[in-house]
């Protein structure tokens, strides 16, 4: 039961965290997993009975094939998560029962740090405790709970802010919603109905940075990641303010920050408002870029993804996405061809204003956990398919293109992970994108040129040249093997002799740790009994590798002796074995000082 739950729950893009929805679906993956730890799992387990779920429900419910992979994933990271908490988890609560009184319940403070440092949900540990016959104080874990939500919350907030949120909801109060005209242009004309300066409600306003409200504006406000628009607004007689950013506050305000820059004007005052036009356009083609990605994505990638975030400005765009997994090169360009492929087809964009029920059960896509009113609006782009039904059809409040070939052209720049489960895209459109592929072309052109092959033989010639390298690094290798070792494949050369025990002792210039160590295996199967130390020397730095054959280790310790050479260049320590031990330190003239300390050490 709670395998299948947790499957529908990933089909459906909820991914485990420790918030919302994502913390219910975590707390019911750990307490099966804590089960299948009791019955003697110490492997993850859950995620391999996945096939066997979607073998008996796959007919009835054809998402959960589809999304087959990443819910492996999911829970196969989720179960690795738990695995490695699950000990120092276990520990710390047999710890604190063992040192209960008779009767007592486990204190709240240890059952939070159990839920906050090792991810034990309150739910698990009461699981835990009641096969003991024990309880949790609950009224402490809460109290424990409501001191950290205290410490962050006078973290996060300032009483500036609160007082500025107050304002503002005053001012919703006495003059109601800003209308926003922006959808059908970028300039429009205002009154006035509010200044803030410093914090504060004034009525006039003569110069300087302020936040202002009108009660009609064509001036987007931030929102659902697409970012404020910029722009001038102008007074009757001549006031100027420049906007650099529009925010809403009091749910529905779209309140202007800018700067008054010349002219004084008070509340009341009639303005005409003008859009920065083209960095709006730029923001709408990157924004309507990022419905069709979206739309892509779950095509490449299965219907599991969902939206986990966006940021749409007029250079670039950023989508965060659930998926368990890198998305491959081949999954990038065939996402980037998808999208491409709906902008050349030029469809015009759909826009219908519905209520949120009739426009999901219509089959458009709502972002889980954002609030709609009592209307929305439908967004429809892109070329229908089989089912005549638009490429990506989705609830969305911001600007968009009047036609799919108004983005021009789409090229993504990155793709990261983010968190546990959320990958993030960054791509780019229009002018933007033109540049960042001239840009990556000319690096291309001047790269074929300072090697003198044409642009076609660009690649063959950067892998013959990378085989090149690797074959010379092969050789320069080699030749300071041979040059540490005393020549060539012979005995190393004259072995000296301590108190009776052979000693193979050399600088090795230019040669790394992991090199040391395969030139010590091989001097110590060619010295048949003794010690064997090199030195490598490399930018500065020293590097020392120690070996004593099997059959001294009980009178000499590799360990011991290549702390007493590090000491010599500067280190401390080092580890390993007492056949095998390696050690560092930032002094490479030094390196005959360590093989002298050895020797040292060699003579007693």
């Amino acid at each position: 039961d709670h395998l299948r739950t947790s499957a529908f729950l990933v089909a459906d893009g909820v991914l485990p965290s420790n918030e919302g929805r994502g913390y219910v679906l975590r707390r019911i993956m750990r307490r099966a997993m804590r089960h299948g730890h009791m019955l003697g799992a110490r492997e993850p387990l859950m995620h391999k009975l996945v096939p066997a779920l979607i073998a008996q429900m796959g007919k009835a419910y054809p998402e959960l094939g589809r999304a087959k992979v990443a819910i492996e994933a999911a829970i196969e990271q989720e179960e690795a998560r738990f695995q490695r908490t699950l000990g120092n988890g276990l520990s710390l609560l047999d710890k604190a029962v063992s040192e209960l009184a008779p009767g007592a319940a486990l204190p709240g403070e240890v059952a939070f740090r159990l839920s906050d440092t090792y991810g034990f949900p309150l739910d698990l540990t009461q699981d835990i405790l009641r096969g003991r016959g024990l309880e949790v104080d609950v009224a402490g874990f809460e109290t424990a709970l409501d001191a950290q939500r205290e410490t962050s919350r006078a973290g996060g907030f300032s009483s500036g802010d609160q007082a500025t949120d107050d304002i503002w909801f005053s001012v919703r109060d006495g003059k109601g919603a800003t209308k926003f005209t922006g959808y059908s242009g970028t300039a429009d004309e205002g009154k006035l109905v509010a200044i803030a300066t410093g914090g504060a409600l004034t009525e006039t306003l003569a110069a300087g940075p302020a936040e202002l409200v009108f009660d009609t504006t064509p001036f987007y406000a931030e929102s659902g990641g697409q970012a404020g628009d910029h722009g001038e607004i102008v007074f009757e007689g001549g006031a100027r303010f420049v906007v650099r950013d529009v925010q809403k506050r009091a749910g529905d305000l779209h309140v202007h920050i800018g700067e008054l820059v010349s002219g004084s004007v008070k509340t009341g005052a009639k303005a005409q408002m003008t859009v920065n036009a083209a960095r709006r356009k730029a923001i709408m083609a990157n924004h309507s870029a990022t419905h069709l990605m979206h739309a892509a994505l779950r095509k490449v990638l299965g219907q599991h993804v969902t939206q986990k975030g966006s940021l749409v400005e007029a250079d670039r765009l950023r989508f965060d996405f659930s998926h368990g997994a890198p998305v491959s090169a081949a999954q990038l360009e065939a996402i980037e061809d998808e999208v491409n492929a709906q902008i050349r087809a030029n469809i015009e964009t759909g826009i219908k204003v519905t209520t949120p029920e009739k426009a999901i059960e219509a089959g458009a896509l709502a972002l889980f956990g954002e609030k709609y009113g009592d209307e929305v609006r439908v967004l429809s782009m892109g070329e229908p398919g089989d089912g005549e039904r638009p490429y990506s059809v989705e609830l969305c409040g911001g600007t968009h293109v009047s036609r799919s070939g108004d983005i021009a052209v789409f090229t993504i720049l990155s793709e990261s992970g983010v968190s546990a489960g959320i990958r993030r895209i960054e791509a780019a459109t229009g002018a933007e994108a033109l540049a960042y592929l001239k840009g990556r072309a000319q690096i291309a052109a001047d790269v074929a040129e300072s090697l003198k092959v044409p642009l076609k033989d660009l690649p063959r010639r950067v892998a013959s040249l990378t085989e090149e390298r690797r074959n010379l690094e092969r050789e320069l290798s080699e030749a300071k093997r041979k040059l540490a070792m005393g020549g060539g494949g012979g005995a190393p050369a004259g072995p000296e002799v301590i108190n009776g025990v052979n000693l193979i002792a050399r600088v090795a210039e230019g040669v790394g740790g992991k090199e040391l160590r395969a030139l010590v295996d091989e001097a110590k199967s060619k010295i048949g009994s003794g010690v064997v130390i090199f030195v490598g020397t490399d930018g500065g730095k020293a590097g020392v590798a120690v070996g004593v054959t099997k059959d001294l280790t009980e009178k000499f310790s590799a360990v011991e002796l290549v702390k007493v050479a590090a000491a010599a260049i500067g280190g401390q320590g080092g580890g390993g074995r007492p056949d095998m031990a390696q050690a560092g330190g930032p002094d490479a003239d030094k390196a005959n000082d360590a093989l002298e300390a050895v020797r040292a050490a060699l003579k007693g």
